[in-house]
């Protein structure tokens, strides 16, 4: 009998939605290894935000590169590494650029993804966080990062209809919906045991 090779879950969906809790939160019921969103680090992004057309080439490059440095990383599992859980997919990245590039940024930024594309790991389950838009302004303001203060109502709607939209005709792998608007997984376990047991069955580890 073969062995188990690990399982890869991903976990998308629009800013402030909760994708770093749940991955914390799955961690834990796992014992999985993380991998997490490279987002502070990004140089251009507090200027992404004060003049979006201005860096949002930039902006998604480095994304899109440092993203795909650690996607090459999980190629590199075996069959003894633990359960991978990462709060983002790469395809993100595609979301973001079509929805803030130019034309001519766009096609090229499209022949860089594309040549990039091919060379990551599928996740085995991608699980797609979605909520109210005042849920999700109220969680930006929480987490309190500065450069997201004074944050534009009319992109993180924007944002979350081009999420909205790219899963209503996503096929590639497995993916589980996950409406949080009212969900508490921050310290309530029944919802975690919910999606896990919901990731296992759409895997085929049930």
């Amino acid at each position: 009998m073969s062995e188990r090779r690990p399982l890869y879950v991903a976990i998308e969906g629009p800013i402030g939605v909760g994708k770093s809790t749940l991955v914390h939160r799955l961690r834990e019921r796992m014992q999985a290894r993380l991998v997490m969103e490279v987002v502070e680090e990004n140089p251009f992004l507090a200027r992404f935000y004060e003049e979006r057309e201005r860096y949002a080439f930039q902006t998604q490059l480095f994304f899109l590169m440092s993203r795909f440095k650690q996607q090459e990383e999980l190629q590199q599992a075996d069959l003894f590494a633990p359960d991978t859980l990462a709060d983002y997919h790469l395809l993100k990245d595609r979301i973001f650029a079509q929805l803030t590039l130019r034309d001519d940024e766009l096609a090229l930024y499209e022949r860089v993804f594309r040549s990039l594309e091919q060379q990551i790991l599928q996740p085995d389950v991608l699980i797609y966080l979605k909520a109210r838009q005042d849920t999700l302004h109220e969680r930006i303001r929480r987490r309190g990062r500065p450069f997201e203060q004074n944050f534009d109502p009319d992109y993180l709607l924007a944002v979350s209809d081009a999420y909205q939209h790219f899963f209503a005709h996503y096929h590639t792998t497995p993916l589980l919906v996950v409406d949080n608007s009212d969900l508490d997984y921050t310290t309530r376990n029944e919802p975690v045991e919910w999606i896990y047991s919901e990731v296992l069955r759409l895997a085929g580890r049930a």
